[in-house]
């Protein structure tokens, strides 16, 4: 089976896939980005985010709220940096790598928070990435209680009841079930989070070749998944592999519902029938 599951020359990812807690998530973030992106150059993005880091810093100091101390944070990124969402960058694959987003001031909720954590952190905040439905947000603890940025409307700042009242309105979900995902998101989860979004927006537009890398990590993070082994191999049948195709369609059979064993049948064919014309 061909399939380039060589991801020496990303440290952090390998740390993803040995469920290592000691994830860099703007390094691994780097690594996902460089797959479209081969002669990124990392330290420009690290480069940046360190200054933006020494000038929150040195803001920060003069002033002694946590709101403020938000308010300095978006007043850095958001304003003077312009780092900003729109529609537009759902449908942009540009908006989902952070280099990008710095570059061009535009990113979806989770790019623009992994920038936003990242900065503060460095600059001595504790903001911390939430995995919330429908929009990824970022969460700075407070003794009155935790505070949440939206960095794609602006930097907007929300407490906690209007932040559950929010997402209620925005995905439909019981409260109870908000409540659980406002909770800190680990690497592995932002990660594959961003690489679920990419992954959407490839097959969407039909950018097979994108969506083959972006697929093969999703089923390097998750190898005993079904449905990650089937859509690397739906995905490798439109990306012309249809020798790994059918290696991965033979496996899914295996172990396939009988409710999935047509579709896979019919794709094994459609791979066959592809590769014959090969040869």
């Amino acid at each position: 089976m061909d399939i380039d599951t060589d991801f020496s020359s990303d440290p952090e990812f390998c740390k993803l896939l040995a469920r290592r807690p000691d994830v860099d998530v703007v390094q691994a973030a780097l690594e996902l980005a460089r797959d479209a992106q081969p002669k990124l150059d990392f330290e420009h993005t690290l480069s940046w985010i360190r200054k933006r880091a020494d000038e929150l810093r040195s803001h920060i100091m003069r002033v002694r709220g946590d709101r403020e101390m938000l308010r300095e944070l978006v007043s850095c990124l958001a304003g003077t940096h312009g780092l900003h969402g729109d529609k537009q960058a759902f449908q942009r694959a540009e908006c989902s790598y952070i280099n990008r987003v710095i570059e061009t001031g535009v990113g979806i909720p989770i790019s623009l928070s992994v920038v936003y954590v990242a900065v503060a952190q460095a600059a001595g905040l504790d903001l911390v990435g939430v995995a919330a439905p429908m929009h990824f947000l970022t969460r700075f603890d407070t003794v009155q209680g935790p505070l949440f940025v939206d960095a794609f409307h602006a930097g907007q700042v929300l407490n906690y009841d209007d932040c559950l009242d929010w997402l209620v309105s925005l995905s439909g979900l019981e409260i109870e079930e908000i409540e659980l995902s406002l909770e800190p998101a680990t690497p592995r989860e932002i990660l594959v989070r961003m690489l679920n979004n990419l992954k959407a927006l490839h097959v969407t537009q039909e950018s097979w070749e994108q969506a083959w890398l972006v697929q093969r990590r999703l089923l390097a993070l998750h190898s005993r998944a079904f449905d990650h082994r089937r859509d690397l191999a739906l995905i490798a049948i439109k990306s012309n592999r249809p020798g790994v195709a059918i290696d991965l369609l033979e496996t899914c059979l295996k172990d396939c519902s009988p409710k999935d064993r047509p579709m896979i049948q019919n794709q094994l064919y459609v791979a066959e029938n592809q590769l014959s014309k090969w040869n």
